[in-house]
């Protein structure tokens, strides 16, 4: 079965140009003294925030600039579908970068940082599942000046490419070593069976929350309808705990897979 459409969109390359001009007055620290930093919003998603670096006004940035990230999200297709949806406030979806000068934080419940200006990019997801699209590469002006060489600029990438995947789901408890199914919209196809044992007696003391369990999976690829097993050397042991992992296990037929648990860890 075909992996499900995901679409990651990246926002990086930042920099931060602002004229000698706009140094602030008095003791305020000039931006380029101090780390500026943005705060990156998408909606329905988590806020992110990341540092701006500072670019000094007589450079330019070169084109052959590896790209540097600073933010990604992961949109599967009900998230484009919904981000697609039309709204009385703007036609398109669009990602909202609110840039700040000073350090990151608060001081006695106040913001350190200061608003220097707000960057908008529409975004058109259409068709990106299958294609790469750059929204948006190169300079933009932020700030209450609207002149080019007196306002601050900004620089940011924004694109999005194609990031299919596989996605699985259980068929009922873990701890009944229940089959995988392999998911696709509204298909569920069964592709794995898995064990789950106990490492040792006292952790069946522990409950049966998965996130609280030392557990060995074994998993077995399956056909359509009929089970059938396969040599042990597809085993993994898992550790939620410890600084050490025990990470033993082979890829076969294609597949790496990592099962984590309720906690993340792997």
């Amino acid at each position: 079965m075909d992996p499900c459409p995901f679409v990651r969109l990246t926002v990086g390359n930042l920099a931060l140009k602002i004229p000698v001009a706009s140094k602030p007055a008095r003791s305020v620290v000039h931006p380029s003294l101090s780390p500026c930093f943005c705060k990156i919003k998408l909606k329905n998603f988590p806020l992110q925030t990341a540092v701006v670096p500072y670019f000094p006004p007589e450079n330019q940035f070169p084109d052959n600039q590896q790209q540097t990230l600073a933010a990604t999200f992961h949109l599967s297709k009900a998230d484009i579908d919904k981000l697609a949806q039309k709204s009385i406030f703007s036609a398109k979806p669009c990602l909202k970068i609110a840039v700040y000068t000073g350090r990151r934080g608060s001081t006695c419940g106040v913001n350190s940082g200061c608003l220097l200006g707000k960057v908008s990019v529409p975004l058109d997801l259409a068709g990106t599942e299958s294609k790469a699209c750059v929204f948006h590469n190169g300079w933009i002006s932020v700030g209450k000046e609207t002149k080019k060489d007196s306002s601050a600029r900004f620089h940011l990438n924004v694109k999005a490419e194609p990031d299919p995947r596989f996605v699985f789901q259980f068929d009922g408890e873990p701890e009944c070593s229940p089959q995988v199914f392999q998911i696709r919209g509204n298909i569920r196809q069964p592709v794995f069976t898995c064990k789950f044992s106990f490492r040792n007696t006292g952790d069946r003391n522990q409950g049966s929350s998965v996130c609280s369990l030392l557990v060995k999976l074994t998993f077995q690829l399956q056909s359509d309808s009929s089970l059938r097993s396969e040599p042990s050397s597809s085993r993994r042991w898992l550790s939620s705990f410890g600084s050490e992992r025990e990470r033993l296990g082979k890829e076969r037929k294609g597949w790496s897979i990592t099962v984590h648990d309720l906690s993340g860890s792997p």
